[in-house]
């Protein structure tokens, strides 16, 4: 698993698109014609999960932070 706590937001939008694509593209690419791993939709739906919570933890946080 990797670490989003270390990246900035940018980074971890950019991540976040990139995983909404790959997922995507395991959905619709291919329609069943190759043999695929069927964790990876699961996979990609956790990894986006988890950069999400983290986005939003930090938007959280600095609203605190203001008040």
């Amino acid at each position: 698993m990797t670490d989003y706590k270390d990246k900035n937001r940018e980074d971890l939008l950019k991540v976040v698109s990139q995983k909404r694509e790959a997922l995507r593209l395991f959905r619709f690419g291919g329609a069943g014609s190759r043999t695929r791993n069927t964790r990876e939709g699961r996979t990609l739906r956790k990894e986006i999960a988890q950069i999400l919570t983290e986005l939003r933890s930090r938007e959280i946080a600095s609203v605190a932070k203001t008040k």
